[in-house]
């Protein structure tokens, strides 16, 4: 006679295995997000989703993972260290000279690597309860930042950390440098209590964004966001947020840099996630000179390539345009001319800047939230200067 399978165990077991694959956490929650629907509408109403169709597109699926997954119960919530040894994340932002990549994309591609994880999980799942007595079909599902998937309130209410101010999940013992996964699976499992929210009255990722995209705690206007404005923004720039962006050409890190848990962040284990040491600390002009072919071989296996050529060099343009005069700048800048029409809007905009800071003798100029983010990376983060 087969044995009944015991939920609890394999709950326990369940975190025993993702922690095995790589997993720094691993809990469980129930389905329900209804309480998210109105302020997902409300974002969505407020068009602070911008030029991100595909999240207006999939609307109320975002919270109700069992129309993603029919008779989903449970999901299984993952999270995952990136954060490399040597961020330099002073260094880089101090440097006008080099381009900022946002830290999560300066080694592989993670969306492969933890769907690959998480489906072995729901295998190792699979294979366990074949060895019980279990009634129906076990079917799992994993998802990892591709999918209409609300991951951070999952997160939350599977006990891995709190939504902060910035919207990023924080985790006492690990900060925020952290990826996170889901597999979506028809078990009753028991779930794991929320942790308390812990941010209080601080508001220092609202008072450092660069553009001002926090608008209100837990409340991101993504077209505001310097993340949305050189990723997922396909056309020209708002010019008013241009000089905010400085040497930012893929993503932006400050909210999490100068948030005091991420003092408690701990480094990745993978190798994988290992900065590509062509996009650590990389010289504006030399990435500017990549050619297409150049760019798709550095960036294969990247987060990066996603953005296409066309956008990266519109991000690079701006950062020129952002950076210490040189002739060789203006030069390089005058030389892309032509090539696209919104490119040339970017480039015109850059040896404006670069012509103004010539004559005015002056170099970049460092936002208050620049120097103040600088300082407290220098002073509470050493390691990671």
């Amino acid at each position: 006679m087969t044995t009944p399978l015991n939920l609890n165990l394999l709950a326990a077991n369940i975190k025993q295995w993702g922690h095995s694959l790589g997993f720094q956490q691993v809990g469980i929650c129930d389905t329900d997000l209804s309480v998210e629907e109105p302020k997902l509408q409300e974002w969505l109403d407020k068009q602070y989703h911008g030029e991100m169709a595909w999240m207006k597109r999939h609307g109320m699926m975002r919270a109700r993972p069992n129309e993603l997954l029919p008779g989903t119960l449970r999901v299984i919530s993952v999270r995952m260290n990136y954060l490399p040894a040597k961020a330099s994340f002073a260094s880089t932002l101090n440097d006008a000279e080099l381009g900022y990549i946002s830290r999560y994309a300066l080694g592989r591609d993670y969306h492969k690597l933890l769907r690959q994880r998480l489906k072995k999980l729901g295998e190792q799942i699979q294979n366990y309860c074949h060895d019980f007595e279990y009634q129906g079909v076990l079917n799992f599902r994993p998802f990892v930042d591709s999918a209409p998937v609300m991951e951070r309130p999952l997160a939350a209410k599977a006990g891995l950390g709190w939504v902060g101010k910035h919207s990023l999940i924080l985790n006492r013992e690990a900060g925020s440098w952290f990826f996170l996964g889901e597999l979506l699976i028809n078990l009753p499992l028991p779930i794991d209590p929320p942790q308390e929210e812990q941010c209080g009255r601080c508001v220092a990722c609202m008072t450092t964004c660069p553009t001002g995209a926090i608008i209100a705690p837990y409340t991101i206007d993504a077209r505001r966001c310097i993340s949305y404005l050189t990723i997922e923004l396909d056309g020209i720039i708002p010019e008013e947020f241009r000089p905010l962006m400085g040497n930012r050409i893929y993503g932006c890190d400050d909210c999490q840099i100068i948030c005091p848990w991420n003092r408690f962040s701990q480094l990745t284990d993978e190798d994988d996630f290992s900065p590509r040491v062509t996009l650590h600390t990389p010289k504006l002009l030399d990435l500017f000179n990549w050619s297409e072919e150049k760019f798709l071989r550095i960036t294969e296996g990247s987060a990066i390539r996603r953005i296409g050529y066309l956008r990266w060099l519109r991000n690079i343009i701006v950062a020129l345009g952002n950076a210490p005069y040189q002739y060789d700048i203006i030069l390089t800048l005058q030389q892309r001319l032509g090539l696209n029409t919104m490119l040339d809007e970017h480039i015109h905009w850059a040896i404006e800047q670069q012509i103004i800071r010539r004559k005015t003798n002056t170099v970049s100029v460092q936002t208050a939230q620049q120097k103040r983010l600088i300082r407290a990376i220098t002073k509470g983060l050493p390691r990671d200067a």
